[in-house]
């Protein structure tokens, strides 16, 4: 699946890069907060990222929290950030990122009937998801450090945000020879976004807004460099990131409202089902449940993080020659 960058996330991007760029080709002259200057740290991160939605899942129940998270989807999210230090608790962070989701209604473990419901239905899902956001850093234990020479390398620090991602899912038909071709869902109306048949069923935005939280690590390893690891977890609000969330639809219906092309793909696309509970059966009536609208989409990662300190370390000349003088001498 080709990434492409959507319009109101890539102007957030370059708007990043802008910063970056000026801030890293500028003297770096600290601003002045009070009685504190303003530092700037721009960095890099990487690691797994994970899906918590409609598709796939475990044994029991679908409930979209850590019980039915598929090990097998962990995909990469990468990206760059960077924070503004009005003092040294905390951090106002503008950070960018791409990552990939997935999930499939055949991974699922069976053991009982629950998860059956699940594997019958046979749906899967992928997307692309980029991301911008900004949050704010807290490092407790720097709240009441006072002395300057001896404070601490590693750093523990919780954050909270809010941020703007775009997605857009595909559902796959397998082909002849048995690999998966995959389809753009989201113009396909699969649960009849828009049909005046279901009023309840609204069209969804690709393009959407997200809370997010965690904590994490920064431990230092100069003045100048930090490395880290960091949890976030992001709480959206829509279940479409996977494009299941409410009743299957009459496939007549697709016919009326989009082109003949797109209306046989549609009603391949939005029933699957294989007959495991009920064999033989390979459709759904009109109305019976496809998704759990009241449990909206999430996913989370878990990244390392490697950060640079921008703009001169110290305050002054004298004070970056005081410090040089204090250094334990080398022995060659």
């Amino acid at each position: 699946m080709k990434p492409s960058l959507p319009k109101s996330a890539g102007k957030a991007l370059l708007l990043l890069s802008v910063c970056f760029l000026l801030l890293s080709k500028s003297n770096a002259q600290a601003f002045i907060f009070g009685n504190e200057k303003i530092k700037f740290e721009a960095g890099l991160n990487f690691g797994p990222s994970f899906f918590l939605g409609d598709l796939g899942g475990n044994a029991g129940k679908g409930k979209n929290n850590l019980k039915d998270l598929n090990l097998e989807f962990t995909k990469l999210m990468k990206g760059a950030y960077i924070t503004m230090y009005p003092n040294k608790w905390v951090g106002l962070r503008l950070a960018a990122s791409l990552t990939y989701l997935e999930g499939d209604d055949a991974t699922i473990n069976t053991n009982g009937i629950d998860e059956l419901w699940r594997k019958q239905r046979n749906l899967d899902f992928r997307t692309n998801v980029w991301e911008v956001n900004g949050a704010v850093e807290i490092f407790p234990t720097m709240i009441f450090s006072n002395d300057p020479e001896n404070e601490p390398r590693l750093r523990p620090y919780g954050l909270i945000g809010a941020g703007v991602f775009h997605f857009n899912p595909q559902g796959s038909l397998k082909a002849a020879n048995g690999d998966k071709i995959w389809y753009d869902l989201h113009k396909l109306r699969t649960e009849g976004q828009g049909m005046a048949e279901y009023p309840y069923s609204k069209p969804y935005q690709l393009t959407q807004m997200n809370v997010l939280y965690g904590g994490g690590l920064k431990y230092y390893l100069s003045d100048r460099v930090n490395i880290g690891a960091e949890f976030l977890y992001r709480k959206t609000f829509t279940d479409y990131i996977d494009d299941v969330s409410q009743k299957y639809i009459d496939p007549r219906n697709f016919a009326k409202y989009l082109p003949a092309g797109d209306a046989a793909l549609a009603s391949r696309l939005y029933d699957k089902t294989i007959g495991i509970i009920y064999p033989g059966m390979t459709r759904w009536p009109e109305g019976t449940q496809r998704g759990d609208l009241k449990n909206k989409d999430t996913y989370f990662s878990v990244i390392a993080k490697v950060g640079f300190r921008l703009g001169p370390i110290y305050e002054s000349s004298f004070a970056r020659s005081a410090a040089r003088q204090t250094r334990c001498p080398s022995v060659y």
